[in-house]
């Protein structure tokens, strides 16, 4: 498994200022690791707007404002609740870009639709479509979440560059 790249992070970071632009994140399995991974650099606070932690479904709707229905009728763990949470990050702060995860880290919790590894990733940008991306990653609770961070800075610097 790959570890988190520093050099990704530096080079979200240069991107980031260069373009002045700063960032937000909204996570559900990953409890956090990315926003830590991210301010890990010295000086993100140029570039790092915040980080919401909405583990449970009421956090969601109240943080980040992701629709009830959305939640009843998709489930915490599909592309319309990422969506929805990439772009309540950005309404709900001073972030021009997002990302956000939502996922089945396991051991349970899995089902034949769902299974443990699932995660859906979605990034957003003030005033662009949003976008999200189903993963399904292998291995025990803190693989699934380390390979779910990666795979999210991967997008945020995949996203910066184009």
């Amino acid at each position: 498994m790959e570890s988190i790249s520093h050099k990704n992070l530096e080079s979200i970071s240069r991107l980031l200022i260069n373009n002045n632009k700063v960032l937000g994140t909204a996570e559900s399995c990953t409890g956090g690791w990315i926003a830590q991974a991210l301010t890990s650099l010295a000086g993100s606070s140029a570039w790092f707007e915040c980080g919401f932690v909405t583990y449970s479904n009421a956090s969601k709707k109240r943080m980040l404002g992701v629709n009830e229905a959305t939640l009843r009728d998709c489930g915490a763990v599909s592309e319309e609740v990422v969506i929805e949470m990439a772009e309540g990050v950005i309404q709900a702060s001073d972030a021009s870009i997002s990302v956000a995860t939502s996922g089945i880290a396991g051991p349970g919790g899995g089902s034949d639709e769902k299974p443990v590894g699932t995660v859906w990733i979605a990034w957003a940008e003030r005033d662009k479509a949003s976008r999200a991306e189903k993963f399904l990653f292998n291995g025990d609770r803190e693989a699934v979440r380390k390979q779910a961070v990666s795979a999210a800075i991967e997008g945020i610097l995949q996203n910066l560059s184009s």
